[in-house]
């Protein structure tokens, strides 16, 4: 999912995302909040123009809602981070205040009466069925703002919508109408599904072997480590129940239950005579470490480390590749022990004997081999195909193809109105769908379809302008930011 959303970045990052909007329609629910330091530092400035902290924060908490809402609970933290979120809020900020200086330049504003329009619009700060001020202000105080600092924001969104709608491009009836019969046409077609499952293959180990030596590069040893270590295992004491408690009491926010509750004293016992234990055999660990640094002493075990074996955690790995020949890394917890290590040599990646891979290499073979197969029976089913035929299909007809899944439909209607041979194949990888057109007929658009076509061409055309736009502005106001990040950053 990382790649896919690394590399859509510009589809997902709207150029004009109104979020205060979003903040307030949102319930003012706290996702994607981002250490950006003090409030009222700047971390950019746009011409005149300074982008505080807090602005960074609004952008950086709607980036995350959007991508939230598309992606559920598999977006988080961690991902934003590989993301890189936090810059790309600040280029949107950027963004947005490039076209503000150039609001400002046209002398445009946003009016008392505008704002007021905006807060009344926002069910957040109703009562009772109406907005109430009271309840305004106790919201943004839950939400650690002001006022005065939201109807700056407000006004900012009405600066960036009049500036937009400057440039706003409007279609003809006569482009829809074109665009939509384009859209809307339908096909009668003949096909045939193959799948590739049913293919059969009688496998040659020979030929699996030859297929190994022309790819061995691809199947590789895992990258492994000569080392020395020396395991400490943890210490079993006894504690009195003045420390245990003592112990709780400083540490007891990390004793949780699964629901995510404290757990009490009784409960996290456990949890607390291990937690001393880890400690005193972390010193224990430490001193002996610190004595075979210094003495160059061996350590008392000899191994070979390879990486898709180790049971460590992902830190401890990194420590692994970070450290250099002959380095000691200080003990870490690994399970029940504490282990120091120092790195006598690093055996770099080879390629496997075919003994080895072949449980690897097998199942990708039968698989290329398979589709060889597949390919080789539609090229010769299409000399005489026939096929069944489904009558007319639209591209959102996916219902009507029953040997595929809507998903697999959905792609072969797309790749089949943009076919110019009238009979072919279309390859959807594991199937590959034979289809013969036998007539294609307009079928006249309602409104709704219209309307949607609309919207997206317009939408299209909008953004495309508005990116063009901000790269034009990016040359005529200076940009300084904090972070070192630029708008033009992928």
């Amino acid at each position: 999912m990382i790649t896919w959303m690394q590399k859509h970045k510009k589809w997902l990052v709207i150029t004009i995302w109104i979020s205060t909007i979003a903040f307030v329609g949102a319930g003012f629910v706290g996702w994607g909040s981002y250490d950006l330091g003090k409030q009222s530092g700047a971390v950019a400035v746009v011409g005149e123009r300074e982008i505080s902290s807090d602005e960074h924060q609004r952008e950086y908490s709607a980036l995350y809602r959007q991508y939230a809402s598309i992606f559920g609970q598999q977006f988080n933290d961690e991902m934003a981070k590989t993301l890189k979120l936090s810059d790309a809020a600040l280029r949107m900020a950027i963004q947005k205040n490039l076209i503000l200086s150039y609001a400002d330049g046209l002398g445009l504003a946003a009016t008392k009466e505008e704002v007021l329009k905006e807060l009344l619009s926002m069910n957040a700060f109703f009562k009772a069925g109406k907005f109430d001020k009271n309840t305004y202000v106790d919201v943004l105080a839950q939400n650690r703002t002001t006022p005065t600092i939201f109807e700056a924001s407000i006004k900012r969104n009405i600066l960036l919508q009049k500036v937009e709608n400057l440039f706003r491009l409007k279609t003809s009836d006569a482009q829809i109408n074109n665009v939509s019969s384009l859209m809307f046409l339908e096909d009668n077609i003949n096909i045939e599904v193959l799948n590739v499952n049913n293919v059969a293959l009688d496998l040659d180990i020979k030929k699996v072997e030859e297929f190994w030596n022309k790819n061995k590069f691809d199947y590789l040893s895992a990258q492994a480590y000569d080392v020395s270590m020396t395991k400490t295992p943890l210490v079993n004491k006894n504690y009195s129940e003045d420390t245990l408690k003592k112990e709780f009491e400083v540490t007891k926010y990390d004793f949780k239950k699964e629901d995510g509750k404290l757990k009490s004293f009784e409960e996290a016992r456990k949890d607390v005579i291990r937690a001393l234990n880890i400690k005193a055999t972390k010193k224990i660990a430490l001193k002996n470490y610190l004595k075979m640094k210094k003495s160059k002493a061996a350590l008392k075990e000899t191994r070979v480390l390879s990486e898709d074996t180790l049971d460590y955690s992902s830190e401890n790995i990194t420590k692994l590749k970070a450290a250099a020949v002959g380095e000691y890394i200080k003990p870490f917890l690994n399970k029940n022990d504490y282990i120091a290590i120092k790195i006598n040599k690093k055996i770099a990646p080879e390629p496997l004997s075919f003994e080895a891979a072949k449980a690897k290499v097998t199942p990708v073979y039968i698989q290329q081999e398979k589709k060889n197969l597949l390919n080789k029976l539609a090229d010769d089913s299409l000399v005489d195909f026939k096929g069944k035929n489904i009558g007319f299909v639209s591209r959102t007809d996916v219902n009507k193809i029953k040997e595929l899944s809507a998903q697999e439909a959905g792609q072969f209607l797309s790749q089949l109105f943009m076919q110019k041979k009238q009979k072919g194949k279309i390859d959807l990888g594991s199937k590959i769908v034979l289809y013969s057109i036998n007539d294609a007929r307009l079928v006249k658009a309602d409104e709704a379809k219209k309307q949607s076509v609309r919207n997206s061409i317009e939408s299209l055309l909008d953004n495309e302008l508005m990116n063009n736009f901000v790269l034009e502005l990016e040359k005529i106001y200076e940009v300084r930011s904090a972070l070192n990040t630029t708008t033009n950053n992928n």
